[in-house]
């Protein structure tokens, strides 16, 4: 099966879970990149965070070129941003068409991952979706376990 794992990942965790995720399963790897930067300052960024995803806030990604009829499972990684996926990765999979596809998602956090699941069926309208995967983080350190991860890898592959 050929898969392709896209993530967004600000702080480095999301993309550390899906570098992992994509040796394991001999995956190409897509990182979707916003046009706009963020600040470095926490408590600013808490906050442009909450407002992006309370007003819906539609990013701009830098481009970027994939066929994805090419792939048969996608692998959708993005960290948790006030119950929910990251507006970058909203941005990625608004508009495509995902009738038929298998998409496998995961997330990475600090504590909940809120509504994300419902939120992922939602906007994937037409998939096949897969649990979502959850790896949660204190201060950079998984502390989800990593059998828990390797067990939803065998969802995939």
């Amino acid at each position: 099966m050929k898969t392709l794992v896209v993530y967004y990942s600000l702080g480095g965790n999301t993309r550390a879970v899906a570098r992992r995720i994509a040796r394991a399963l001999k995956a190409d790897v897509l990182e979707i990149r916003t046009t706009k930067t963020y600040p470095d300052d926490v408590d600013v960024l808490h906050g442009l965070a909450q407002q992006e995803v309370k007003t819906g806030y539609i990013p701009q990604l830098h481009p970027y070129r994939v066929d994805f009829d090419k792939y048969d499972a996608i692998v959708l990684g993005t960290p948790v941003w006030w119950s929910t996926f990251a507006p970058a990765m909203k941005t990625f999979m608004k508009g495509k068409d995902w009738k038929g596809r298998k998409v496998f998602p995961f997330t990475t956090n600090g504590t909940t991952i809120g509504h994300t699941p419902s939120d992922f069926r939602k906007a994937l309208k037409g998939a096949e979706v897969a649990p979502i995967l959850s790896v949660q983080f204190e201060d950079r350190v998984q502390v989800t376990p990593e059998n828990i991860v390797k067990a939803w890898l065998e969802l995939i592959g």
